[in-house]
């Protein structure tokens, strides 16, 4: 949920006590402690087992995105070329002179040599372009070698957006998105949740918290030119943590759930005007959502990995359980209000979590 999240449900909210949409709530879908574990495990499962709980379709991330590929020299790339013969330095100072200062620009799928011409180098590894130009250069000149490197890739490139410190990088069919992700040197704040990876206008079904936090390697792609990776800000999905707390607040979600127990301890702890047997979270459709209700008893007993929160999730501390729904709106949206007066102005990038960009 991001900042966005906050005038949106100002405008639900109210619309629901105005109209009465879908009448008031009568505890039609409240439930205890076991189901909040058993939906905790689905949870920890991943991004997209978060997005299946909340039934958003996605496609299966295929083996194909995890096939290394052959990289062959494509149009518009810039070649390094260097030439070593033992006894002639003419050529070679002259195929460096012009490297250093234009490079060798691919056109037509050619390049242009000093005592050689054209050379079709296009759909060539470079090991394969050195081997060529070598044969050919070896027609009039004995003892040569050749070597051609990549000096720029216009076309054969990752773009990193949001917040990366590199905004492009280069690729070779072997470049995984570990590596883009370490060479763009992204911040420890970083919302990885939130984050994404977009091929051909699509997004990539990764899961980049389990990638870096779990070292889960069936998530580290080859990247393909083209491909683009956004790293969101942090506040790009988060939970609301509220009532009888000690600062009511917005909880960051950078691996896209947070358990229960760290929710209540990062919003200070619950104070004595809180009842610790009626710790609420409010989950899903705001005008009729799934509720669930738990004791600090739980909250202490259970593993923190069994009562996990996840964005968009509203953890309410109340002297009372939750009775009339249109009540509790009618009492939550002052800190509503609060919370959007506090968060104006500050400008999330990321997108909505969950939703293709």
């Amino acid at each position: 949920m991001s900042m966005r999240f906050f005038p949106f449900a100002l405008s639900v909210l109210c619309a629901c006590m105005l109209v009465g949409c879908n009448g008031p709530y009568r505890g039609k879908n409240v439930v205890g402690a076991d189901e909040f574990v058993k939906d905790s495990y689905r949870i920890r499962e991943g991004k997209f087992s978060i997005l299946d709980f909340e039934g958003k379709a996605h496609p299966e991330l295929s083996e194909d995105f995890l096939h290394e590929y052959k990289d062959v020299i494509h149009e518009d790339d810039i070649l390094q070329i260097a030439v070593y013969h033992p006894s002639k330095v003419g050529l070679p100072q002259a195929i460096e002179r012009i490297g250093a200062v234009i490079g060798y620009r691919v056109k037509d799928g050619k390049i242009t040599l000093p005592d050689l011409g054209c050379v079709t180098v296009a759909g060539l590894s470079p090991e394969e372009a050195a081997q060529k130009i070598q044969d050919d250069y070896l027609g009039n000149i004995q003892d040569v070698e050749v070597f051609v490197t990549y000096r720029e890739r216009l076309s054969k490139r990752v773009e990193l957006a949001g917040l990366v410190a590199i905004p492009t990088i280069p690729i070779d069919g072997k470049l995984r998105l570990w590596d883009v992700l370490a060479k763009a040197r992204i911040p420890t704040e970083a919302n990885l949740y939130a984050s994404y990876v977009v091929r051909d206008n699509q997004m990539v079904p990764v899961d980049l918290p389990r990638l870096l936090f779990e070292g889960d390697m069936t998530q580290n792609i080859v990247m393909r030119g083209g491909d683009k990776v956004y790293i969101a800000d942090p506040k790009a999905s988060t939970l609301l943590v509220m009532g009888a707390v000690s600062r009511e607040m917005a909880i960051p979600l950078s691996k896209g759930y947070l358990s229960l127990r760290n929710a209540i301890a990062a919003a200070g702890g619950i104070p004595y005007t809180g009842d610790r047997r009626y710790i609420q979270v409010i989950r899903g459709n705001i005008a009729n959502p799934k509720i669930y209700t738990l004791s600090w008893q739980h909250i202490v007993a259970l593993p923190n990995d069994s009562l996990l929160c996840m964005p968009g999730d509203i953890v309410y501390v109340a002297t009372s359980p939750i009775a009339d729904w249109n009540r509790l709106i009618s009492q939550l949206l002052p800190t509503f209000a609060g919370i959007e007066a506090v968060t104006k102005g500050v400008k999330s990038t990321g997108v909505q979590v969950g939703l293709p960009p």
